[in-house]
C-alpha cells in the first residue's frame, strides 16, 4: 500500500508543473479574449494561483486512478 502512494505523489509531482503551465496559458487567453486587453500583473499572478490549485487537484485524481489501473486498488496488506 505504501509503495502505491509512492507512485501517486510522484506522478502527480511530476506532472504538476507541465499541467500548471497548461491550465494558466488557457486561463489567460481566455480571460483575454474575454475582456478584450492585456492581464495586468496582479491579474496574471491570481490567475497562476488558480492555476496551480487546479493542477494539484487535476494531477492527483489522475495520478490515483492511472496507478489504479496499473496496480490494482491498494489494500491493506
Amino acid at each position: 500500500m505504501l509503495l502505491f502512494w509512492f507512485w501517486v505523489f510522484l506522478l502527480t509531482a511530476l506532472l504538476f508543473y507541465p499541467v500548471t503551465k497548461l491550465t494558466w496559458v488557457v486561463s489567460v487567453r481566455r480571460m483575454q479574449k474575454k475582456l478584450h486587453r492585456e492581464l495586468n500583473e496582479q491579474e496574471l499572478a491570481g490567475e497562476k494561483q488558480r492555476a496551480r490549485f487546479i493542477s494539484i487537484i487535476v494531477c492527483f485524481i489522475f495520478s490515483v486512478l492511472f496507478n489504479i489501473s496499473r496496480l490494482g486498488f491498494p489494500t491493506g496488506g
